[in-house]
């Protein structure tokens, strides 16, 4: 999908509970992730509730869902402030190209800036290589490194 028309940027709505999910679960295949129902529901559930602290937008070109974001605040101990996570963000294969991620990156700064600004972080897999250099262009690469540990399980 290239196109001439614009990239519309919108908090996620109930209706878009099907394109959402589809491009979810490629997101997942993407980082060879499987994600069951539960997982897709509940995010889902999240997502539909204002009471969440995770927020969604997606981007639509045409009318057509082809992206999304997951934005959630968090408190930065380092400012005593506020703080942003980009905790996914995923543009269909067929629109990539069309400045979808830009779009989208640029309303969670619109968002943020309104919501008490601070600093937007995300991580992106080490690998990926085409987002790397996008994001290359809208941010500064941390230099901290990040580590994981499952607990309680």
């Amino acid at each position: 999908m290239t196109s001439q028309n614009p990239v519309l940027v919108r908090p996620v709505a109930v209706g878009d509970r099907e394109r959402w999910e589809k491009l979810f679960l490629a997101y997942g295949v993407f980082y060879t992730e499987d994600f069951p129902p539960d997982v897709v529901d509940g995010v889902w559930r999240w997502l539909m509730s204002e009471d969440h602290p995770v927020r969604c937008f997606v981007a639509e070109i045409e009318g057509v869902v082809v992206g999304f974001a997951h934005l959630r605040f968090q408190h930065d101990t380092f400012t005593a402030g506020a703080g942003w996570f980009l905790d996914d963000l995923f543009t269909d294969p067929d629109a990539r190209g069309n400045g979808v991620a830009t779009a989208l990156i640029s309303t969670l700064d619109a968002y943020a800036t309104a919501h008490g600004g601070g600093t937007l972080r995300w991580i992106t897999a080490a690998d990926n290589d085409r987002a790397r250099r996008l994001y290359d262009t809208l941010a500064t690469a941390a230099t901290w490194v990040t580590y994981e540990r499952e607990v309680g399980q």
